[in-house]
């Protein structure tokens, strides 16, 4: 009988079982917050140097970047984390050959998944561009940008699956430290070929995407090395694998179900973005600018959500409900108390984002005015997403699902009233953000309250 069909069963012994909730999730989320603390810098970085390239520039990059934090959300926060989520389930049972045929499946997965992503937004970008307002040079400069971006997408979905298959045995130094070391490479490499630096020609925005193309291929590397050659936690057969629909399916049933959330947060930005644009290239660069640290918000809750996946994982795999139950609600606090300092500071003094990227007067006032309308709601905002990470390690994701379906309905519906009822004003649009996002905040710890985790 095939080692997948009698598992390997080890003595369940982890400090993600064992020792204090508060302590260890501090600890495995400290190496994620660092090294997402450098995803925002990267990403106030490109904003700023494609601030110098002017407003059809940034127009452009707002147009993209949703599709952009998509992938990062698909293949990170839904699939990574159903990755990680039963990796770190057989791990938790001492099921060690089963958790090593995950991985290997978990692979094949990211790889289908980042090519069909790859080819849809290469060939058909331009074409979501437009839905969304994109004109004139504003969409040509869009256009380019995203075919390069998306030419490197099966890159990220392949490096985010490596990455979440190590998170899933409780290591989320090695993750974070070559995340840290790509984001380098990122604003290094983006910078000096988006503005032309030194003897390097001026590719603008498309150079601008050769920098996150160059840091996974780098990223991609070092994780694959380290599964091969540096842990022993887990062991990758690469010689004629065996593939195996339950396999595929231990991980799809939580992380497909899971990509509904992402595709709901992103179509609410796309309605959003299409809504803004049609007040005019200043209101939808404001926009932007003010989108940019609300999708940022997403890889900060990261930080803790993702060690809270693997811990709430195991201590199921191990029969501990209480336990797991408990991280969430700990975890739920801590992003809690963290977004919503966050988005007491941007509502006093909004400037301090808004004007690390223009000087434009137009766009400044719309890019405060989203935040100020946007930032009470943070803190239950990021309270959603951690419980919604919770809830993958769970295996239990119906819930966060409905309560982003909730967020998306009180958009489109929203949306649609005031844009047709002729009251469709940038401070109407950002207010109702503000809504859904508490309302999304709210309904998932609500799920979360009333689900059965056994």
């Amino acid at each position: 009988m095939s080692a997948i069909a009698q598992p390997l069963r080890a003595p369940v012994r982890s400090p993600l079982l064992e020792g204090p909730i508060t302590s260890t999730l501090l600890r495995l989320a400290l190496p994620n917050m660092l090294a997402l603390s450098m995803a925002v810098l990267v990403s106030v970085a490109e904003t700023y140097y494609v601030g110098s390239l002017g407003t059809a520039a940034l127009a452009a990059m707002a147009l993209v970047f949703p599709f952009a934090m998509l992938t990062q959300m698909l293949s990170n926060g839904a699939m990574g984390s159903g990755v990680s989520s039963a990796i770190s389930r057989a791990l938790g049972a001492g099921e060690v050959e089963r958790a090593s045929a995950l991985g290997l499946h978990a692979l094949v997965i990211g790889a289908v998944a980042g090519l069909v992503y790859s080819l849809v937004f290469v060939f058909l970008g331009p074409v979501f561009y437009g839905w969304l307002g994109g004109r004139g040079e504003v969409l040509a400069q869009a256009s380019g940008f995203g075919s390069v971006l998306f030419s490197g997408a099966l890159l990220v979905w392949v490096c985010n699956t490596l990455a979440s298959v190590v998170r899933g045995t409780g290591n989320m130094r090695l993750p974070s430290g070559v995340l840290l070391l790509a984001s380098l490479v990122q604003v290094v490499v983006g910078g000096a070929l988006g503005l032309g630096l030194g003897p390097l020609p001026r590719w603008g925005l498309p150079g601008v995407a050769l920098g996150n193309i160059a840091a996974m291929v780098l990223a991609v590397a070092v994780l694959l090395a380290y599964l091969q050659w540096g842990q022993q936690r887990i062991r990758l057969d690469w010689r004629a694998p065996r593939l195996s629909r339950a396999m595929f399916s231990a991980i799809l049933r939580v992380g497909a179900l899971a990509c509904l959330s992402p595709l709901q947060t992103a179509l609410a930005a796309l309605l959003l973005t299409g809504m803004v644009a049609r007040l005019g290239p200043a209101a939808l660069a404001g926009y932007g600018i003010g989108q940019r640290l609300e999708f940022l918000l997403i890889p900060m809750a990261f930080g803790v959500g993702m060690a809270a996946v693997p811990m709430v994982g195991m201590a199921l795999g191990a029969g501990q409900v209480q336990r797991a139950r408990s991280v969430a609600w700990i975890s739920g606090v801590m992003v809690t108390a963290m977004l919503g300092a966050l988005g007491l500071m941007v509502w006093i003094w909004p400037r301090l984002w808004s004007g690390l990227f223009t000087q434009d007067a137009a766009v400044l006032a719309h890019a405060d005015l989203y935040l100020r309308m946007a930032a009470p709601a943070f803190g239950l905002f990021g309270l959603g997403l951690v419980l919604y990470f919770a809830s993958l390690g769970a295996g239990r994701v119906l819930g966060p699902v409905f309560a982003g379906t909730l967020r998306l309905a009180l958009i489109a519906g929203g949306g649609a009233w005031l844009m047709h009822g002729g009251q469709a004003s940038a401070q109407a649009l950002f207010g109702l953000v503000g809504l859904a996002m508490a309302a999304y905040g709210l309904a998932t710890a609500w799920s979360v309250w009333r689900a059965r985790w056994d």
